[in-house]
């Protein structure tokens, strides 16, 4: 399946932001890579002006947890860490600490990535489930990264931020090949999930399934010592 894979790192977009892109099933580098969302959203439209589905990853919390209301006291669990966010022994709920961070500033850059693809490729259907997208019934799929603990990559010749992206594009792609998609690394059960993915898609006016927005979306976790970047050229040249 010929598809464009494109997995952003969140962080201030003037310091600490990269993307990392691969055209599958061969792994060839989308361009560079880069540092800004204007490539992110312009490669996205590429891809699929040239008619290829995208899988676009952001690594932050894109589904969180609310708690049952018909539980007496079920409020209590409030904020609580999602299955699946215990790494290395220890807890980074989404909640807290960089959890939090990468929440509030990654979704704000996933709605002002969708709007501009929405302006520079109107009509565009999305979504959070991988089968749809298998389908060829939504061109666009949404889906979670989550690179943390001793899974993070080593960066060679490149920042930690470039190397923490393409980690998760490669991650994507192995697992598009193993046909795992499905599953998710991090669930939000027993608690219902609400889809903060479907929502930036419906804020920037892409056509997605009301339905996803009580679901969840996938998240795929990167737990390998080491990766190949597409973006060590440019970053080597301090581009």
């Amino acid at each position: 399946m010929a598809v464009s894979v494109v997995a952003v790192d969140v962080g201030s977009v003037n310091s600490n932001y990269a993307w990392a892109g691969l055209d599958l099933p061969g792994r060839r580098p989308v361009g560079e890579g880069g540092r800004h969302p204007e490539g992110i959203a312009l490669a996205v439209i590429e891809a699929l002006t040239d008619g290829a589905p995208v899988a676009l990853g952001f690594e932050a919390p894109l589904m969180v947890p609310v708690s049952p209301v018909g539980l007496v006291n079920g409020w209590t669990t409030l904020g609580k860490a999602r299955q699946g966010e215990t790494v290395d022994g220890r807890s980074r709920p989404w909640s807290a600490g960089a959890g939090s961070g990468a929440l509030a500033t990654g979704l704000v850059q996933l709605a002002w990535v969708l709007e501009r693809v929405d302006y520079g490729f109107p009509g565009l259907r999305c979504t959070t489930r991988p089968e749809p997208w298998l389908a060829g019934e939504a061109a666009l799929f949404l889906w979670e990264a989550f690179v943390s603990g001793t899974g993070k990559p080593v960066p060679s010749g490149i920042t930690q931020h470039a190397a923490d992206a393409a980690a998760a594009a490669d991650t994507f792609a192995d697992r598009l090949e193993e046909a795992t998609l499905s599953t998710s690394d991090v669930v939000c059960t027993p608690a219902s999930s609400f889809n903060l993915a479907a929502a930036a898609a419906a804020y920037a006016g892409l056509a997605i399934d009301s339905d996803e927005l009580p679901s969840r979306c996938r998240s795929i976790a990167h737990a390998r010592p080491s990766c190949r970047s597409p973006l060590a050229s440019a970053e080597s040249r301090g581009e």
